[in-house]
């Protein structure tokens, strides 16, 4: 069990949470490299760059989840805290619960945990291929974070495609701001060798654009139909054809969801196999046709830049490139600054290295990475 006390502090890693994009994503790689490295470390200057600094509920809830995944020994791990010391010990397949206690994205929690528990060794007190099972509360379709929906449409479908894990997700609950309430269950198979280096370079035609438009609560279906109408417009305009167009139009059950939520996601298929989204959330006060437009331009930016992968995938692929045997080569659009932040927390905190490549007058950028071929402890060694 974790403990939250004073940790031997004997080769800690010091980690400026200022540094780059200096948000919560920073926290979140810092924590799951650490895990899954054995690397004690301590983070300082946490979200220093935001308007309210130190760990919200939801960044708080994300590391005591990992702590609790590794027996972490930590300290200063609780919400306005703004510098945490974290000692793991190895990860450990099983049955885990976390809950911030607010409407803070389920989406964020999965981002901490996944590598470290994909990364557990295979136990006999777990099934024979060790998955783990997770239970995520909060909220599921959040402003400023992944919506679930992205989870189950792009992001697994890329660790299923690429990596040959196949992770599973079920939404019990949809929840929205301010109430919270969702509730998601992950299942994290064990990865029983190392990751396969990406090769990404050939995206090839657009094939289809799916989407999910939805409102909750007390909001009517007629938001739904300007999303969906507003967002076909805007692609059509950007020259697919609108038989391939695909947008389920939809009004959540009241008893599958939590408070008042609308938004839509949207995500192209392509001849190769890739997979590129765009996304928005409803704002009160916020015409509907323009959170649909709002996505579909999402979506067509992603597009434009001829690369693999969105803006969104961009940034969670660098923890796995870096884990991956060999060498990976992805072609995305223009860094983001989360990119470049998770690029660098990696080569610090691993022996991983990148190089990118822009491609001038084309937006188009080469991601490169010799992965450092990280296996799962045996069961010998985690005892």
């Amino acid at each position: 069990m974790a403990t939250e006390e004073t940790p031997q502090t004997t080769n800690v890693l010091h980690i400026d949470g200022a540094t780059l994009e200096g948000g919560g994503q920073l926290v979140r790689n810092a924590i799951a490299f650490s895990a899954l490295l054995a690397r004690p470390l301590s983070i300082s200057n946490i979200r220093a760059n935001r308007k309210q600094k130190g760990l919200k509920a939801q960044h708080a809830a994300g590391i005591k989840l990992v702590a609790d995944i590794c027996n972490a020994e930590t300290k200063g791990v609780q919400q306005n805290s703004e510098s945490v010391t974290f000692i793991p010990h190895t990860p450990k397949p099983g049955h885990y619960v976390a809950d911030p206690g607010t409407a803070g994205s389920t989406t964020l929690l999965l981002q901490i945990a996944f590598p470290c528990l994909l990364f557990s060794p295979a136990t006999p007190s777990e099934t024979d291929s060790g998955e783990s099972h997770l239970t995520l509360r909060g909220g599921t379709n959040a402003i400023a974070a992944p919506q679930i929906d992205y989870t189950i449409h792009v992001f697994f479908p890329f660790i299923r495609r690429h990596f040959n894990i196949d992770p599973h997700i079920y939404v019990k609950r949809r929840g929205y701001y301010p109430k919270g309430g969702g509730e998601v269950t992950v299942i994290v198979p064990h990865a029983s060798g190392p990751l396969l280096a990406l090769n990404l370079t050939s995206r090839g035609a657009v094939t289809a654009v799916r989407g999910r438009a939805y409102v909750a609560g007390s909001l009517p279906m007629r938001l739904v139909n300007l999303m969906v109408d507003a967002a076909k417009a805007q692609i059509i305009s950007s020259g697919i054809n609108k038989k391939l167009i695909d947008i389920e139009a939809v009004k959540e059950d009241e008893s599958t969801a939590i408070g008042n939520g609308s938004g839509i996601i949207l995500w192209a298929e392509t001849e190769e196999g890739c997979i590129i989204a765009g996304s928005a959330i409803g704002v009160r006060g916020t015409n509907a046709s323009l959170i649909g437009k709002e996505a579909a331009e999402d979506l067509v930016s992603n597009l434009a830049h001829g690369g693999c992968v969105d803006e969104y995938m961009q940034d969670q692929m660098i923890i796995f490139m870096a884990l991956a045997k060999g060498k990976s080569t992805v072609a995305t659009g223009p860094l983001s600054l989360h990119t470049k932040t998770a690029i660098w927390l990696a080569e610090k905190l691993t022996s991983a290295k990148f190089q990118t490549e822009e491609k001038p007058g084309t937006g188009r950028t080469i991601i490169t990475c010799e992965g450092i071929g990280l296996e799962s402890p045996s069961h010998a060694e985690s005892n």
